[in-house]
């Protein structure tokens, strides 16, 4: 019988079907401990607009196409440039 291999990719949802289908115990061969993080998780803030300057914003965002919440990301990736 031919060893299986572990799945090489970034998809979640090739990870996803693969793992639906095969068992951990397949591998124990292969599996190595990691220390160090594997995904990098994001942090949330959260900020305080008065209405009007929310309205602003989505009003600004809209006539981009994207979200508000994306838009107020691109201004603080802008503003981090240039720290």
């Amino acid at each position: 019988m031919k060893k299986q291999q572990l799945l090489q990719t970034d998809s979640i949802g090739e990870l996803a079907r693969f793992w639906d289908t095969h068992d951990l115990t397949e591998f124990e061969n292969e599996l190595e401990e990691v220390i160090e993080p594997v995904f990098v998780r994001e942090t949330a803030v959260t900020i305080r607009l008065l209405p009007e300057e929310a309205k602003v914003i989505k009003k600004i965002a809209s006539s981009q196409g994207v979200l508000d919440s994306d838009l107020i990301y691109q201004w603080v990736q802008e503003r981090l440039q240039t720290a």
